[in-house]
């Protein structure tokens, strides 16, 4: 069943397919399905209110369960876990709940490019809900509503 919830951005940059991610998981939306955005920015915020339900150590990856039940995770960046969370800042800890719009991570892009890595950053729907991306190869700030629809 589609989420009646309403999600804004949680970052600015391009909006991408998540076919079109450089990572055969998501490429292949393996853990669901969802959308990118390469950033051009590296301040990350909630996208809709829910709590944080999973934090790994190295900050690149942020799970949240939202009030209806569906959960999704952002994943910051392509490959990223090797970092070992340098290049990354996380404003919030598991257990948290949060508000749409809140900043919960800082990542540096520039250190993170140069390491050689992709600031591509997905967002995954990992509870089966179905989207369609409207905004693909629009430039979006953070906040900004209307990306996609629950099918």
């Amino acid at each position: 069943m589609p989420s009646k919830l309403k999600f804004n951005s949680f970052g600015s940059g391009t909006v991408l397919k998540l076919e079109d991610v450089p990572d055969e998981v998501f490429a292949n939306q393996i853990m669901g399905e969802g959308y990118a955005i390469d950033l051009n920015l590296g301040e990350i915020y909630a996208p809709v209110d829910g709590e944080v339900n999973m934090l790994f150590p190295t900050g690149h990856a942020i799970g949240f369960i939202c009030d209806d039940g569906s959960e999704f995770i952002i994943h910051l960046g392509i490959d990223t876990v090797s970092l070992n969370g340098k290049g990354f800042e996380t404003m919030v800890e598991i257990g948290e709940y949060v508000k749409q719009g809140q900043l919960i991570s800082k990542m540096d892009l520039n250190f993170i490019n140069e390491k050689g890595y992709s600031t591509i950053s997905p967002i995954v729907f990992t509870t089966g809900q179905k989207i369609k991306l409207v905004a693909e190869g629009k430039h979006v700030n953070y906040g900004e509503f209307g990306l996609f629809k629950f099918v």
